[in-house]
């Protein structure tokens, strides 16, 4: 998981114009004060009965499971990552990918 807070500029374009939110079945209060201790910019969120997971189809019943949502600047969905494996680098390049497809394409530099 430190991939996200040491990859957080290239990865998530320093939070500008993107937001990346990851979902696990972690307690709140576990991942907020994890969050802190850890220096990590991010959005995390909480959810313990997989309600998320299973209304995205991505619920499996292990606590392990992270599902990873873009959203653009218009606070729309624009990708979502079910069953995120947070122990591969492929994982983190499709998810740079996506924040890329994200944000609105740079116009000719004068």
């Amino acid at each position: 998981m430190e991939e996200y807070r040491d990859q957080y500029s290239k990865l998530f374009n320093n939070g500008k114009k993107v937001v990346v939110i990851g979902i696990s079945t972690d307690a709140d209060t576990t991942q907020a004060n994890w969050a802190h201790d850890s220096g990590f910019p991010i959005v995390f969120a909480s959810d313990p009965d997989q309600t998320v997971a299973k209304q995205y189809g991505s619920a499996d019943g292990k606590a392990d499971t992270r599902n990873v949502f873009v959203v653009g600047p218009d606070g729309k969905i624009t990708a979502r990552i079910m069953k995120f494996n947070v122990m591969s680098a492929d994982a983190y390049t499709d998810l740079g990918k996506a924040v890329a497809a994200t944000l609105p394409a740079a116009g000719p530099s004068h």
